[in-house]
C-alpha cells in the first residue's frame, strides 16, 4: 500500500463477507507475520502478489481495491503458504474465498472468463489436438476425447455462466 487510507474508503463488512465463504473463515487468525509471502513462489516473479498485504487489505475493508484487482487471481495454489502458516490461516483457500466474493459481486477477471469458456468448449482447460493423442498412442495410452456436454451441464446448473457474463458497458 503506497498511499494513506481514507476511512471513508473502508468497507467494514468485507472481512466478514470473506469469512462467510468456505475457506475464508480463518482470516481473523492472521497476525501478519509474513511467512506466507516469504514462502510464495509467485512473489519471486512479481511483487504484485503478496498474500500478507492482500489479507491486510481485506481486514482494512479496502473492498474496491482488493476485489477489482488482478493480484488476487495470481495465486498458483501451490499450498506452500498453507503448509507454513503458524496460525493455520489456510491462505490458498482464503484466496479462493476472496475470489468468490469478487465474482459474486461482479468482478470477474478476464482469465477466469477465458477458463470457463475453454471448459464450456472442450470440457477441460485446453483443446485436445492430434499431438496429445499421438503421444498417448506412442505410450500405449487410450486417446482422449472431448466430451464437453457434462461440463456444460455443470456450468449451467451452478450458475457460473451467469456470473461470468461481461458486465454492461464492458467493465469487469
Amino acid at each position: 500500500m503506497d498511499r494513506a487510507i481514507d476511512a471513508t474508503e473502508m468497507d467494514v463488512t468485507l472481512a466478514g463477507r470473506v469469512a462467510a465463504e468456505p475457506g475464508g473463515e480463518r482470516i481473523w487468525r492472521c497476525f501478519a507475520c509474513g511467512t506466507c509471502t516469504a514462502s510464495c513462489p509467485v512473489t519471486e516473479v512479481t511483487e504484485r502478489y503478496n498474500p500478507r498485504r492482500i489479507i491486510h487489505m481485506v481486514l482494512l475493508g479496502l473492498a474496491t481495491e482488493v476485489l477489482t484487482s488482478d493480484f488476487i487471481w495470481l495465486c498458483s495454489t501451490c499450498y506452500a503458504c498453507y503448509e507454513r502458516c503458524p496460525q493455520d490461516v489456510r491462505i490458498t483457500e482464503l484466496m479462493h474465498a476472496i475470489k468468490n466474493v469478487a465474482v459474486r459481486e461482479g468482478h470477474v477477471h478476464p482469465s477466469f472468463r477465458a477458463q470457463v469458456g475453454l471448459i464450456r468448449a472442450h470440457g477441460r482447460l485446453y483443446d485436445i489436438t492430434g499431438f496429445e493423442n499421438e503421444r498417448r498412442a506412442e505410450l500405449g495410452l487410450p486417446a482422449l476425447a472431448e466430451q464437453p456436454e457434462e461440463y456444460q451441464q455443470i456450468l449451467a446448473s451452478t450458475g457460473i455462466e451467469a456470473l461470468v457474463q461481461p458486465a454492461e458497458g464492458g467493465a469487469d
